[in-house]
């Protein structure tokens, strides 16, 4: 995106979907749901529910992708591969976890 000012971090991420008018709802949807999952993975974190964070990661890793947020996918399917490899802690992901967090607060429709 040539045209996007800063940092590849902090630029906005937009859906591969974004010009294509049948898909703009569901985006919108999807986008529009992003805050309360970072909210119960970082809740998930908090509490050091293993269990509920790798299934929260494991559905973002799955759903992502099909809104055209390839990268928000990635980061989740580290995250939840980590946390399958790291003996549940969870203290050693917790950089994977701001980091898919930090992504998703970068979503702008368009």
């Amino acid at each position: 995106m040539s045209n996007e000012q800063g940092t590849p971090e902090h630029q906005p991420l937009v859906s591969e979907f974004a010009g294509d008018p049948d898909m703009v709802e569901i985006v919108e949807y999807f986008v529009g749901e992003l805050p309360s999952r970072i909210a119960a993975i970082r809740s998930a974190a908090s509490e050091s529910n293993v269990a509920s964070l790798t299934t929260l990661a494991h559905q973002l890793k799955g759903a992502a992708p099909g809104y055209g947020f390839q990268s928000i996918g990635e980061a989740a399917g580290v995250l939840e591969a980590s946390l399958r490899s790291s003996e549940g802690s969870i203290d050693r992901v917790m950089g994977q976890i701001e980091d898919l967090a930090s992504l998703c607060e970068r979503v702008r429709i368009s």
